[in-house]
């Protein structure tokens, strides 16, 4: 080959590695963006799926990994129990909807500690793992009623979404005592109205109405099994200990301690209770289960 071959196939060489270089470039980058796998799904019931933030929703089974971000949701009947890298252990009961806000443990990194859930519905058990044994005020569960410190407890929590009849009771409630006070300063300045009469919408308003059913009102319970929480909103706080049950209807009422189990249901089938070992599935690397995706 001449040197006037050899000079023109150089550019077509260069382009070629840079084209290769670009693409490993490219695939890294891709390897950097996906979200690390922070725990496995270990039982199953039922079905049950993942949402991503930018819509993409994952039919999970079993081994299925879960990430930061996942939203997930329990259909029908269905139980879900995910083991994550800590050793720590979730139990999403049916019907149940819950995002992973965070998740950060590194075995020699404590100071990054950080786990925080979000409860839309439904309810969970939580038995706690390493993270929260060594750093028990990073474990967080945000609910529509109350923020949950989880310490290092193992405690199960369920959120009663408020009913038509609840809301339109509320309503009625609102109704009664916002009128009580101008129809008492109406009904007292006739002569012929007596003041018990009077004052009767005042009384009525302070009534609870009872719900129409025998269902446990709207809200937040807790049933702490082992260890201790901390329950907070802004009408206050409190705290709950093992063989202890608590209970806040909303974010303008403190929790309170309830004197027995108002009955709260979580019954997962019994191979749940029997994964107690090392998350030894629970690492970076993907399980061989592939998911079905719906974008």
């Amino acid at each position: 080959m001449t040197r006037v071959e050899q000079k023109m196939n150089q550019p077509k060489k260069c382009t070629a590695i840079k084209s290769l270089l670009l693409l490993a470039a490219l695939c890294a980058a891709t390897v950097v963006q996906a979200a690390p796998a922070i725990g496995t799904v270990t039982h199953l019931s039922g079905p049950l799926l993942a949402k991503k933030a930018n819509g993409s929703v994952r039919v999970l089974g079993m081994k299925s990994v879960v990430e930061p971000g996942d939203t997930l949701s329990t259909q029908g009947r269905a139980y879900a129990q995910i083991k994550f890298s800590d050793d720590s252990v979730l139990i999403l009961q049916p019907d149940t909807v819950l995002t992973i806000d965070k998740f950060s443990y590194e075995a020699g990194k404590p100071a990054a500690d950080s786990i925080a859930f979000t409860l839309i519905q439904g309810g969970v058990r939580s038995n706690t793992g390493l993270l929260g044994k060594r750093s028990k005020d990073s474990v967080q569960l945000v609910t529509p009623a109350a923020n949950i410190s989880m310490q290092a407890a193992n405690v199960v929590v369920q959120y009663i979404k408020p009913n038509e009849e609840a809301v339109a009771a509320a309503r009625q409630a609102y109704l009664l005592a916002s009128t009580a006070a101008l129809d008492l300063s109406m009904q007292a300045t006739r002569s012929d109205m007596s003041m018990p009469s009077a004052i009767q919408p005042l009384m009525l308003a302070q009534l609870t109405l009872p719900s129409p059913t025998a269902a446990r009102a709207p809200g937040l319970y807790v049933q702490v099994l082992d260890g201790l929480i901390h329950v907070t909103n802004p009408a206050g706080t409190s705290n709950f200990s093992a063989g202890q049950f608590g209970y806040t209807p909303n974010f303008k009422q403190p929790p309170v301690l309830l004197p027995a189990n108002p009955g709260i249901p979580f019954t997962p089938p019994p191979a749940f209770s029997q994964s107690t070992g090392p998350a030894s599935n629970t690492g970076p690397n993907k399980s061989n289960t592939v998911d079905c995706e719906v974008r």
